[in-house]
């Protein structure tokens, strides 16, 4: 699930993901949130943030840009030191300045004096095609055409149009690897509990807490949850980061059963399509039926 910063990149980066949603629960069970304005838009009365002059070719990519089937066109500014590109869901470290093709600086991680981290497939797709064409140590220019950024008519505060970007790799982790397909995923086994509304779980490895969260307890948790078919539709482990959220803001089938575990309990949960999305979704992209989800209940209160 992915959060909106203050900075345009960082919204758009965080924007469609995985754990932080407009309800506070996993992308699985919550709707997509909407970015609030960047803090230079929505506060007029703060100083004026320093600039990074606008590059020469800023208006149009030069000759000798690479250029992709996308759109893109990019140029390798100072050449890297390492020699693997990341994959398409590995965190980078960057450092990055933003324009739009009149010049206007929007965004930049080199003003603000910090570098920022993030999975390359949370990002505008610009910049998750882009960036795995880098290595470490390599600076690169890019010219994003706006169905590649934000769009031609970007809401909340982000640029619109075609962008440019000065973006330097400073660093590449390996995604996690996510958990294998459990064996039992097309039914709940017999040896699974079932409760009155449908719910059937089992313990996979016991807590080691007494108490239960409530319905209004927020819970730290990692999971992953599967089709009945074995198609993966979401993991925190994938991602390598828990999610935290209101136990009385997910799906019903979340609700009940995260309160049935003990801080330290890993547990599997066979959720009926009355208890998830139901067997016809009106959630765009939502997973329909039975839903299996492996849940870590990491801590609560």
């Amino acid at each position: 699930m992915k959060t909106w910063n203050a900075c345009f990149f960082v919204a758009a980066c965080l924007a469609a993901g995985a754990c932080e949603k407009k309800e506070s629960g996993p992308a699985s069970v919550r709707e997509a949130s909407a970015p609030p304005a960047s803090a230079a838009s929505a506060a007029p009365a703060v100083p004026a943030k320093p600039t990074i002059p606008a590059p020469d070719d800023v208006a149009a990519p030069p000759g000798d840009a690479i250029k992709t089937a996308s759109g893109l066109a990019c140029k390798v500014l100072v050449a890297g030191t390492g020699k693997d590109h990341p994959g398409p869901t590995d965190k980078v470290k960057v450092h990055y300045t933003g324009w739009t093709k009149d010049g206007h600086m929007f965004d930049s991680s080199v003003t603000r004096g910090e570098p920022i981290t993030f999975p390359l497939n949370g990002v505008i797709p610009g910049w998750t095609e882009g960036v795995q064409l880098m290595v470490v140590g390599e600076k690169r220019r890019f010219w994003i055409p706006a169905a590649l950024a934000y769009g031609d008519h970007a809401r909340n505060g982000a640029p619109s149009g075609d962008l440019v970007f000065d973006i330097e790799l400073l660093d590449t982790t390996p995604a996690p690897k996510p958990p294998p397909v459990p064996t039992d995923v097309k039914a709940a086994p017999a040896s699974a509990k079932k409760t009155a509304s449908g719910l059937a779980y089992r313990v996979l490895t016991p807590g080691t807490g007494t108490a239960h969260p409530t319905a209004a307890s927020s819970v730290t948790v990692h999971y992953s949850g599967w089709t009945p078919d074995g198609k993966m539709f979401d993991s925190s482990v994938g991602r390598g980061q828990p999610a935290s959220f209101g136990l009385g803001s997910v799906i019903k089938g979340w609700t009940e059963g995260v309160q049935l575990m003990t801080k330290g309990e890993k547990a599997r949960f066979w959720i009926p399509g009355p208890l998830a999305y139901g067997d016809k979704p009106t959630r765009p992209g939502a997973p329909a039926g039975m839903l299996v989800f492996d849940i870590e209940l990491i801590d609560f209160h």
